[in-house]
């Protein structure tokens, strides 16, 4: 029983993304022995060696289906900047089963320390690659934004194994809606629109007379969207619901 026990919470901490000091938090503890009262939680340090031992034993069963596929696999590739400003590199694979279903795996975030340069992004994604002993022959194909760096990862790793460079639709399609946005009339009246929003995020007073009206009125009492540049549909959705 303590075993079952000690696998859930192990569970919990990986399914959760929780921090494993979470084990060492009082309330926690309560709550375990509220529920198991002959239960002895393990300390933070067997909660780590357990989950090394479960991202073994995950990692291989990943490398095992990789090379039990005859078919082709596809790259998807993308850096980006945590809330704390540190830089990642994701790189995930795709494939579709014997059974025409679709599989993905994230082969790896990593932390990015070195410049991301098209050379050194090439020689991260091979190195990703050689990790999970998928051989070059096999990928068909890589996946990435419109960024000069990335585009020039692509390149490179054409030239050098074959993989065709694919273009993301999404951030080609916000390139493209990026620049009719740009137009000086819609330019003109998202500037508005965005002055509006930000009043009412901004002032607790006006947010709390918006809500008073919403109420007498018999309206659905939902907040205004603040729209973001990287999401063109974020500025949709923030334009309809100041229409509303």
């Amino acid at each position: 029983m303590a075993g079952v026990l000690t696998e859930s919470i192990l569970n919990m901490l990986v399914n959760d993304m929780r921090p494993i000091s979470m084990v060492e938090d009082e309330g926690f503890k309560q709550m375990v022995t509220t529920f198991h009262p002959g239960y002895t939680l393990p300390s933070r340090t067997n909660f780590t060696k357990l989950m090394e031992g479960k991202y073994e034993a995950t990692f291989g069963k990943v490398k095992d289906a990789l090379k039990a596929t005859k078919n082709k696999i596809a790259l998807t590739t993308d850096a980006w900047t945590s809330v704390a400003t540190e830089a990642y590199l994701g790189i995930t694979c795709h494939f579709i089963s014997d059974d025409w279903e679709l599989n993905s795996f994230c082969l790896t975030t990593m932390p990015l320390e070195e410049r991301h340069t098209g050379t050194n992004i090439a020689a991260w994604i091979e190195q990703a690659v050689e990790r999970f002993e998928i051989p070059p022959s096999k990928v068909v194909a890589v996946v990435h934004d419109n960024g000069s760096n990335v585009v020039l990862t692509a390149y490179i790793l054409q030239e050098k194994h074959g993989w065709v460079s694919v273009r993301c639709a999404g951030h080609t399609l916000q390139l493209v809606i990026n620049r009719a946005l740009k137009h000086p009339q819609i330019s003109k009246a998202l500037g508005a629109a965005r002055c509006l929003v930000e009043h009412f995020k901004s002032s607790e007073l006006a947010s709390s007379k918006l809500k008073t009206k919403q109420k007498q009125m018999g309206t659905p009492e939902h907040k205004l969207v603040q729209d973001v540049s990287t999401r063109w549909n974020s500025t949709y959705y923030m334009v309809t619901r100041l229409l509303e």
